[in-house]
């Protein structure tokens, strides 16, 4: 029942908090591809399921979230969890015009967001989301790996 889902959840983020959000690994390459992002004036964002409580810590701690203008999650309680209102939420929030807005996923909550709310997406196969999965959603562009997209970048600054 839904009680004892809440209580299941409670008990995942006490140890996620102290321990979990720690055992993380920043992707090969990651740090080089952001810097470049923001050489090139890029604004940045973060639009993650996870609550953004955790997750502005793991971009502090990880030494990433100075890459970022502002990093949105979800609340504790759940709202925008779902990746279509969460970007909507963003994109209000920033006042972004979808039109020159990229949503960069690894699964394929990401690409329906992106899709829901007018953006052109970019689905990362060095992610979580299989191939299959990701093509499913006709992403705009699909790149296999990191250094894929990097030089994707390079060429389209």
């Amino acid at each position: 029942d839904e009680a004892k889902a809440w209580e299941a959840v409670n008990f995942y983020r006490e140890r996620f908090k102290v321990t979990g959000l720690y055992e993380n690994r920043v992707f090969d390459g990651v740090m080089p591809l952001l810097e470049e992002l923001n050489g090139q004036g890029r604004q940045l964002y973060v639009a993650t399921s996870k609550p953004w409580v955790f997750a502005r810590e793991i971009a502090r701690h990880f030494d990433f979230a100075k890459h970022f203008k502002v990093i949105y999650g979800s609340e504790l309680d759940g709202t925008r969890t779902n990746k279509v209102e969460l970007i909507a939420h963003l994109m209000a929030q920033e006042s972004l015009d979808p039109a020159s807005t990229l949503m960069i996923g690894d699964r394929k909550h990401d690409l329906i967001g992106a899709r829901s709310n007018g953006l052109d997406s970019a689905a990362v196969g060095y992610g979580f989301g299989s191939r299959e999965e990701l093509s499913a959603e006709a992403p705009t562009w699909h790149f296999e790996t990191l250094a894929e997209m990097h030089q994707a970048f390079l060429q389209r600054p």
